[in-house]
Order: structure tokens, then sequence, then C-alpha cells
């Protein structure tokens, strides 16, 4: 693969990638603007402990995952005229990562309140394992299920440190 080529194809990831933060930080936002004006509705003061618990859990990790998915972004804006590609491929590749997870933290959180709420805890209980169980199956076990094919695995850790693109092995 020629340098050009090897560029190009790592513009085209960046891009990727950006396009996917942009679905996932759409559902964290909503779900952020949500849980902003739960506490101040009527009946907040009838929640219980461990629904005031599950509403805390969702908002912070809500909130760390909006920064989290905003990473990529930021980076890009601080960094872009760099030629360090890879690197920010890698930062923005690992911080989606972690926002997602957040994510799916809050989005199960947010499911147990819900549940709570609406019909009992025992349900609400078995729904967020449920929950849980489902994020862990389609996130992370399924991708994970096939093998991996790398687009890049006949470049050298020589040739890409050598186009700036990793760190020399030790």
């Amino acid at each position: 693969m020629t340098e050009e080529e090897l560029r190009e194809k790592k513009d085209a990831e960046l891009i990727e990638l950006l396009n996917e933060i942009r679905v996932a930080l759409s559902g964290a936002s909503v779900l952020f603007a949500f849980l902003l004006v739960v506490p101040f509705n009527a009946g907040w003061d009838e929640t219980t402990r461990p629904m005031r618990s599950a509403y805390a859990v969702a908002f912070l990790a809500t909130l760390f995952a909006v920064i989290t998915l905003m990473t990529p972004t930021v980076y890009h804006r601080l960094r872009w005229r760099e030629r360090d590609k890879e690197r920010m491929l890698r930062i923005a590749n690992l911080t989606t990562l972690a926002g997602m997870t957040l994510f799916a933290v809050a989005m199960a959180a947010a499911a147990y309140l819900v549940i709570d709420s609406v019909v009992n805890t025992m349900y609400a209980l078995v729904v967020t394992v449920v929950t849980s169980a489902f994020f862990l199956l389609l996130w992370l076990a399924v991708p994970l299920n096939a093998p991996y094919d790398r687009w890049d695995e006949h470049v050298t850790i020589d040739e890409m440190h050598d186009r700036g693109d990793e760190e020399k092995p030790s």
C-alpha cells in the first residue's frame, strides 16, 4: 500500500468514525436532556432511594458518555492540521468505545428508573439485567465473535513508524 493510499484509508476511517459518533451522540444527548428535567417534575418527592440512585447513575453516565463521545471531534478540531492521523484514530476509537459503554450503563439505569416507577422494583431489576445482557450480546459478543480481518495487516510496524503512524517498537 502506498503512502497516499494509506493516508486516504485513514481519512476514510476518521470520517466513518465521526459519522458513527453523530448517531451515538444524538441518542446520548436526548437521554441527557430527558434526565435534566426529571428531578423537577411532579412526583419526584415520591421516588425511593434506589430510584434516586438509578437516576444518579443514569445522569452521570450520560454526562460522561456525552463528554467522551464529543472528545474525538474536539481532538480533531485542536489537532486537525497534524499528520498523525493514526494517533487521532486510536484516541477517537478508545473514547468512542468508552462513551458507548457509559451510554449503555446510562440506558440500563434509566430503564430501571422508568420500570420501577411504572411497575415495581423486582420487575425493574429483571428488565435492567435483561437490558444489560442485550447490550453485552449485541455491542460486544456479536462484533467480537467474527474473526478479525485487518486491512493493514500487511504493513509492518517499521513501515508504519517510518510514516509516523506508529511508535517505534522497543
